[in-house]
């Protein structure tokens, strides 16, 4: 392997190591009860090298879904055919295997992490820049002018909003199996529309 290969392994670990002490910390403790400079020595690093690594102390937390940022244009560009009816099987195939970006898992980690995030004001906004970067590059993979930027938005809308729903009844003492059905026909039902309303995607 390449040095440079070796190096973006190495930079990868770092982040994934520093991130997952920083969750842990924050969600014994809260998140504004945690300083940086004690993530980083919990991680034994130095302040300024976590800052090199995560800009904001809201990054260390967002790390973790920072791989789904491009999901939606990635679906869409090796997806045939409709963007939508590409993006809608993918949702429901999300539900299908309770991944917890779909908001249908109840696994005691999953819904510690999502209480986090929700229930932090400043993780709340830091997510926004996620979702805006998400709609951007879902927007280029719809070939970038307006119309597609208009559809992101709505798309990448959509999934969050039925992906919080999922997380709002499970984290409500709600049994996956007892939301599966709704959340099924509310992910049909959406995308439906979504369809008919950006049936000139193509």
């Amino acid at each position: 392997m390449s040095e440079i290969g070796l190096r973006e392994r190495k930079k990868r670990r770092m982040y994934e190591a520093v991130s997952e002490v920083a969750i842990r910390l924050f969600l014994e403790k809260g998140f504004d009860e945690v300083s940086v400079a004690e993530v980083a020595a919990a991680a034994e690093i130095s302040k300024p090298t976590l800052f090199r690594y995560f800009p904001a102390k809201e990054d260390l937390v967002l790390h973790r879904i920072s791989d789904h940022e491009d999901e939606a244009a990635r679906v869409v560009r090796e997806a045939p055919g409709a963007p939508v009816e590409a993006l809608r099987r993918h949702f429901l195939d999300g539900l299908d295997r309770c991944d917890p970006v779909t908001g249908l898992n109840d696994r005691p980690q999953v819904l510690a992490f999502h209480s986090l995030l929700y229930g932090t004001p400043s993780l709340v906004a830091r997510a926004y820049t996620h979702q805006q970067r998400s709609e951007a590059a879902l927007a280029d993979a719809l070939g970038g002018d307006l119309d597609a930027r208009l559809a992101a938005g709505q798309i990448i809308a959509v999934q969050r909003i039925l992906a919080l729903e999922n997380w709002r009844r499970i984290s409500g003492g709600e049994r996956v199996e007892d939301v599966r059905g709704d959340a099924v026909a509310a992910a049909e039902q959406a995308f439906g529309r979504l369809a008919q309303g950006l049936s000139y995607l193509t």
